[in-house]
Order: C-alpha cells, then structure tokens, then sequence
C-alpha cells in the first residue's frame, strides 16, 4: 500500500504499477466482468459522439446560413466534443489491464487528452451561453461579433485547454511527492485535481447565472408586451425558454456534477467515500454530455435538422441542394414580440372591422365578393 519516499527524490523511472501500488488503486493484468462492460460502454459512447459531431460540423460547412458567430462557436464545440469522442476512444483502448503496459509518458498523454478536451467542451458552453446573452439583450437574431473576433475566442479557448492538458506533465504531478497522489489519477496531484474540479465547477457557476439571467430578461419582458398580445402567446414564449434553459443546465448538471464531486472528493483525500468505485461510471457519463450536446444545440434547429437529412439523404436526391425556409431555433424576444404584435393588431383590426359592418347591419362576407 503506502510507499516509503524520500524527500527530494523523483521517481520518474518507475513503472505505472508502481504509482499504483503506491496510491492504492487496484491494477491488474487480467480482464474481469467489469473491465468489458466498461470498455464496451465507452466504445459505443465514442462511436456516438464522433458520428454525431461529425454531422454537425458537416452541416455547418454546407449550409451558408450557418456562416454566423453562434454557428461558429456551435461548429467549435462540436470540434471540442468530437475530440472528446477520440480521446475518450484511445483512453478505452488503454485502460483496464492495458494500463499496466504504459509508461509514465504515455499515461500523461492519456491523461491530458481527456482533459484537454473537455475543458475545451466546457468553454465552449460558456461562450455559447455568453452568446446567446449578448443577442438576446441587444434583441438579436445573430451576433456584431465579426469573424476575427470570434476566432480570436476560439483560438483562447484551444490555448486555455491544452494548457489545462499538459500542466500535470510540466510539474503538477506528484512524481516527487508520493504522499500527495491521488487515487483515482495515481500520477497527479490531489491539488491538482482540487483545481481542476473548482475551476470548471466555476465555469458551470457562470453558465447558471447567465441562462438564470437570460430567463429573467424575457420573462420581464414577455409580462411587459403580455398587454399587447394573447395570453397564449405570452405563455408559450416563456415555456419554451425556460424548457431549452432546463435542457442545458440539466444536462450539463446530470453529466458533470458527480465526475466533479468525486474528484474533489478525492482531492481532500475522503478516504470513506469509495471513490473508486463509481470512478469509471461517472467518467462515461461526463463523456455523454459531449452526445447531448449536438442534440440540445444543433438538432433542435430546423435549419439544422434539414441539412442533416440533405446529408444523410444525399444520394437519394442526387446530390441536390435543397434550401427550404429557415426555421432557426435561436430566436429572439423581438421576433415573438414582432409576430405577437402582428397576431394582436389582426385581431384587433378584425374586431372593429366586424363591429362596425355589424352596426351598418352588413354582412362580413359581402365586401370581399363586391
């Protein structure tokens, strides 16, 4: 179990089941019941991911009418995810009893695949989030972001990311310190993992103050205009805000929050919590978020969702491009304001037209045929 160390000395040259061993995690060179019901979950996941990002970056190629701030960012994060997808593949290709034949390097690259991709994914929700809020309150269908400064985001977001990635490798680790070793990720540090579960639990903060805000925007503003237009109207607007709200956060919460928990769980060094036990689990879950993440954001627009079938169709129809009316999901406050106005001065101009023909005892119908 507990290794002997001295201070001062590394212990870069020892193998994977040394670090193990010393962090009393279980490595084993054999296969058991679990290792394949794991892999073979994690397979299918990736398989899912990659396919479904790949569709939604081949979408957004082919459809002109992506070619915006919001679609670019939504092309990003389906990169992000796409690569989670991958690195999440090559981690189920070596793990279980593959992992005793890595060595110390290959088990940071390992490492820092996944967690450059998901912080990758998780910036990207944030900037999405920032987005749509910068939109909504300047009553936007699409962003002022020109096209420089959005890859300018882009670019921060890969930096940040693959920075997060290799920070254990360039000295946060415990090589040096086997008393500090983690036991879920034998080779980093408990403070490490402590850092990067607060970090993107801030991240998910700032996510839920800003859809929080959001909400609050158009359901003030919704109660404002419900004077000018039909309650139902009113009551749709605000269901179908707080229903795509609901999705993302709860999505986001469901996937994220226990792979979070454990790790600071493990960062404190909870030695009652069993954290090894649901460690696998939660990893695949947190990797599923990068499956919703297509569905909540692209597969929901109807522009999207027809340039899907185009692709998927494609040689049915001979390779034609279809374009029919866009049916983009994001809308904003001032285009359900416009059309409720619209509804209430029909309805408006309909009444006094039938109450005035009513008083000259004239049927509605007779002027249309004269």
């Amino acid at each position: 179990m507990g290794a002997v160390t001295e201070k001062g000395k590394c212990y870069c040259n020892e193998t994977i089941k040394y670090f193990y061993e010393a962090s009393g995690k279980n490595i084993s060179d054999h296969w058991s019941t679990r290792d394949y019901v794991i892999v073979s979950l994690g397979v299918t996941v990736c398989f899912i991911v990659i396919f479904s990002n790949v569709l939604v970056m081949a979408a957004i190629l082919k459809n002109r009418r992506f070619h915006y701030p919001i679609y670019y960012l939504l092309g990003n994060l389906a990169v992000a995810d796409l690569f989670a997808g991958v690195s999440y593949l090559h981690l189920m290709f070596h793990t279980g009893p593959w992992t005793i034949k890595l060595s110390v390097q290959q088990w940071f690259v390992r490492q820092g695949l996944i967690d450059t991709s998901l912080t990758a994914s998780v910036l990207n929700l944030l900037a999405v989030a920032v987005e749509r809020h910068q939109t909504i309150f300047n009553m936007q269908l699409h962003s002022n972001m020109s096209t420089r400064r959005v890859f300018i985001i882009i670019l921060f977001i890969w930096l940040v990311a693959i920075i997060m990635g290799l920070i254990p490798t360039m000295g946060w680790s415990c090589l040096c310190d086997l008393e500090s070793c983690s036991t879920m990720a034998p080779l980093y540090s408990r403070s490490y993992l402590v850092f990067w579960a607060v970090l993107n639990l801030l991240t998910f903060s700032i996510m839920v103050a800003v859809y929080t805000r959001i909400f609050l925007y158009v359901r003030h503003k919704s109660k404002q205009m419900s004077q000018h237009t039909s309650q139902i109207r009113h009551r749709e607007t605000v269901f179908n805000l707080m229903k795509t709200v609901s999705m993302i956060l709860g999505c986001f919460v469901i996937c994220w929050t226990p792979g979070l928990v454990l790790l600071l769980l493990d960062g404190v060094g909870c030695k009652k919590c069993m954290v090894l036990l649901y460690e696998k689990y939660f990893l695949v879950l947190a990797e599923v978020n990068s499956f919703f993440n297509p569905i909540i954001y692209s597969f929901r627009d109807n522009d999207m969702r027809r340039t899907f079938k185009q692709i998927l169709c494609y040689p049915c129809h001979g390779g034609s491009d279809q374009q029919g009316n866009s049916g983009v999901h994001f809308k904003t406050l001032e285009q359900e304001n416009c059309k409720s106005r619209q509804a209430a001065l029909t309805d408006v101009s309909n009444g006094e037209l039938i109450t005035r023909r009513g008083s000259e005892d004239i049927p509605a119908s007779s002027e249309n045929w004269s």
